[in-house]
């Protein structure tokens, strides 16, 4: 029976975690937008500033028969650096920072012990991702939706997210759905 879940995750640039999300089996779709901020419905170029409190975020919309959020989380720490502060690779900036916003006690004891673990086990350095209460999420404006796919031709998108789409499709081979894509 499916159940149909939602999980929040920033982890740099929208394009490329949407891009990543979108091409798991069981994730049903994949949204661009912010959340962790103070302002309601905020645009990419009010975010851009720094001044709103809300970082990049993708709304995962999933069926938790076919995916489970460790999966979800265990990706996620694996296609971003979340060891650098408000930064990932060039984009630099608050609404760059690495989060993971629970819905419940469960997600929230997840990431705090998966967060350990990586700690304990893999990262030299700490790991700087902030464990947020979800709240709110905004919906980016429609040309942030499917990014890469639109604008494979675009220097950022062939530079920065090619790269992190292949070595995640050699990663998770086993977990793709091939006609998401």
């Amino acid at each position: 029976m499916s159940v149909i879940e939602r999980a929040y995750f920033s982890g740099g640039c929208f394009w490329c975690t949407e891009a990543i999300y979108k091409r798991l089996k069981g994730v049903l779709a994949v949204k661009p937008g912010f959340s962790g901020g103070n302002i309601k419905n905020p645009s990419y170029k009010e975010v851009c500033t720094g001044r709103t409190g809300h970082a990049e975020t993708v709304e995962v919309i999933y069926d938790s028969s076919q995916i489970d959020f460790q999966l979800l989380l265990e990706v996620f720490f694996k296609t971003h650096d979340p060891t650098t502060i408000n930064r990932q690779g060039n984009d630099i900036g608050t609404h760059y920072r690495s989060i993971v916003f629970y819905s419940n006690s469960k997600e929230k004891e997840l990431v705090t012990n998966y967060i350990d673990f990586l700690n304990n086990k893999i990262y030299e350095n700490k790991i700087v991702t902030e464990i947020v209460e979800f709240d709110k999420f905004y919906e980016a404006e429609s040309y942030h939706e499917n990014y890469y796919e639109l604008n494979k031709t675009q220097p950022y998108c062939d530079l920065v997210i090619k790269p992190k789409v292949e070595k995640f499709e050699n990663n998770y081979k086993n977990k793709l759905n091939l006609g998401n894509r």
